[in-house]
């Protein structure tokens, strides 16, 4: 349907300045004071990907990778402090969100009527997790896994973007002082992290940029995400390319130096590609969630769709009430862990623009492996308690 709109060929480049220009043009309008900012184009590129107009995966890829990788960089500096002061109520945190979406899928299971792979499939399409989806599919050997995860994948990328955009003007909360509360909680201000990551000093610098350094990173990322890690039951686990170079950027980040090779990069230049990969991973993403998602609807109905946007909506609810009310989490770092807990990276990039501040990538950072784990563990088990 687009693509007749126009007269000019719709080629892959074509595609993604399109689905840039129009979805940061979506972002800016506001209702209400609500408004998508960068998510803007995950909405259009929907659009997009159900009329078939695509952004090649490598895009995607591309795009996660320069994201987390710059997400790890920038919160590198206040990550350790912050994971030493509150490393139990994150793994528990993570923990939690993902048995509670669980516990949320099996209860809905049973009433429903669902059969078991295309339960598991709405749940990790909830949780947005793809290892979680290749466990279920391997568990069941049924491709109905696949067709759970298409239908709750799209709000499950969409309802915690607009969760965490929303909740903290909800609440009509003051921004500024809760920046100062997670900076504090992380045991540095933002002032003094910035300084630090940004100072120049005598050791080698092989560009000005950084670029070398954070190359480094995501080779070093990708290797690690690659490894696969067994697990009970015959299933395995590994980073990804979420996780590995999430977890080097950190390390890069946390570091600065080693010997006399500098590892710094101008907070300027992180945020740019930070913001550039969050734009081609949601273009991706979009594009890829959008292609069949009507079809798949019209064959299965909405009372699936209805139980992923359950699902979703659970387990964000036990981990926002666990973060405030048991842990006593503020409010930003809450929601930082439970865009982890969720494993969801989009939620990350619209947290990050909504606070202004790049500290929130440390919670989720600490909630995100436990989570990830979970998800391929109980996606792995349920066939076998509930066949």
């Amino acid at each position: 349907m687009l693509a007749s709109i126009f007269a000019f060929e719709m080629n892959d480049l074509l595609i993604i300045f399109l689905i840039a220009a129009l979805g940061y043009a979506l972002g800016r309008v506001s209702i209400k004071g609500l408004s998508l900012g960068t998510s803007g184009i995950l909405i259009v590129a929907l659009i997009f990907g159900h009329n078939q107009l695509l952004v090649p995966g490598v895009i995607k890829t591309f795009g996660l990778i320069i994201f987390v990788a710059a997400v790890g960089y920038i919160a590198g500096p206040v990550f350790v402090q912050n994971f030493k002061n509150k490393a139990t109520s994150y793994v528990l945190l993570g923990l939690l969100i993902i048995i509670g979406g669980w516990a949320g899928t099996v209860l809905l299971k049973t009433i429903l009527n669902v059969e078991t792979p295309l339960a598991l499939g709405l749940m990790t399409g909830s949780l947005t997790s793809t290892p979680g989806l290749g466990a279920a599919q391997e568990a069941t050997g049924s491709a109905n896994a696949a067709v759970g995860y298409g239908i709750a994948y799209p709000f499950g990328v969409i309802g915690v973007v607009l969760f965490v955009e929303a909740l903290p003007k909800i609440l009509g909360v003051n921004m500024e002082e809760e920046i100062r509360k997670l900076e504090r909680s992380a045991g540095k201000g933002s002032e003094a992290t910035n300084k630090v990551v940004e100072a120049e000093d005598e050791r080698l610098k092989v560009d000005s940029f950084g670029y070398f350094a954070f190359a480094l990173a995501i080779i070093l990322g990708i290797l690690l995400g690659q490894i696969h890690i067994p697990l009970p039951g015959g299933a395995s686990f590994s980073l990804g390319n979420s996780g590995g170079p999430l977890l080097t950027g950190l390390l890069f980040g946390h570091l600065r130096h080693i010997g006399g090779l500098s590892l710094t990069m101008p907070k300027k230049t992180m945020e740019s590609i930070r913001e550039l990969g969050l734009a081609l991973f949601l273009m991706g993403t979009g594009t890829e969630a959008g292609e069949g998602i009507v079809e798949i609807l019209q064959e299965n109905g909405a009372t699936l769709l209805i139980m992923g946007m359950l699902i979703t909506l659970i387990s964000m609810f036990i981990g926002y009430v666990i973060a405030r009310k048991v842990f006593k989490l503020d409010l930003l770092d809450a929601l930082g862990a439970i865009t982890g807990g969720m494993t969801s990276t989009p939620a990350l990039g619209a947290l990050i623009q909504t606070s202004g501040s790049d500290a929130v990538g440390a919670s989720y950072a600490a909630t995100y492996p436990v989570a990830l784990i979970m998800v391929v563990l109980t996606s792995q088990f349920t066939p076998i308690l509930f066949p």
